[in-house]
């Protein structure tokens, strides 16, 4: 017979782990978008009261992503990817996207992509610089390129935001659908 306290305190483990630890999980090519576009989006989105996760700039070329990363990625509930010119060069966020889009499959998990000067087709079927980056990586990583690659094009599975606004209202617009898919 278990004691009250010890049924109590399971309940508060079993609560704690299915709580979301990050509202929003960005996505994004450090060197493209951090200081610019994705930084105001960071900056913003906390500004706002949504908890956050930004990497920083510290992952080294061709290691592996790392476990806390892939637990943050779990630990939220929406992620917005920013996709430009040399985001599929990065085997960290190539694996960060294979990752996100498998928790579509299994849980209630928001995905907001966005083509940051890069054209949405060039993502999709890996052409321009997404296709270069893939025949890169097919020498490296064969074992892993076909994921990434499923996971590019299943992209287009997700209402496309372009970047054709003001970045600002851009930025205010993601906000409003990260707080509509969060209520």
């Amino acid at each position: 017979v278990a004691y009250e306290y010890q049924t109590i305190q399971k309940i508060v483990e079993l609560v704690n782990k299915s709580l979301a630890r990050y509202d929003v999980f960005l996505s994004f090519r450090g060197m493209d978008t951090r200081f610019t576009f994705t930084g105001h989006l960071y900056n913003d989105l906390c500004k706002k009261g949504f908890k956050t996760f930004m990497d920083d700039d510290a992952m080294k070329y061709g290691e592996e992503i790392s476990s806390s990363l892939a637990m943050a990625i779990k630990e939220s509930r929406v992620a917005v990817i920013v996709f430009s010119e040399n985001y599929a060069y990065s085997t960290w966020t190539l694996e960060e996207l294979a990752i996100i889009l498998d928790l579509t499959k299994v849980k209630n998990y928001h995905v907001y992509p966005i083509y940051y000067n890069v054209n949405p087709d060039n993502v999709w079927n890996q052409e321009g610089s997404f296709g270069e980056a893939m025949a890169k990586h097919e020498k490296r990583y064969p074992e892993k390129v076909q994921r990434w690659r499923k996971a590019l094009s299943r992209v287009q599975e997700f209402d496309p935001i372009l970047l054709k606004l003001d970045e600002y209202d851009l930025i205010e617009r993601i906000a409003d659908k990260v707080q509509e898919c969060l209520i």
